[in-house]
């Protein structure tokens, strides 16, 4: 059996200090559909979920 983290939602702002990716690299996996969306901030700004971003980017990693 296998666990799955917790859901964390935060914008592209905030992943990008948590993850080093450039915001511009997070839109355009979303434009992709590589990244689930998950709506705007109050700002407008668009959110990720952190776990699945951070995933995304090892298997990225794992695959260069």
């Amino acid at each position: 059996m296998t666990h799955e983290p917790p859901t964390v939602i935060v914008d592209i702002y905030a992943a990008r200090v948590e993850t080093g990716a450039t915001p511009g690299a997070i839109r355009l996996w979303l434009h992709r559909g590589q990244l689930a969306h998950h709506g705007y901030d109050h700002a407008g700004r668009a959110r990720v979920d952190l776990h699945e971003l951070k995933a995304l980017i090892a298997a990225k990693a794992k695959a260069a």
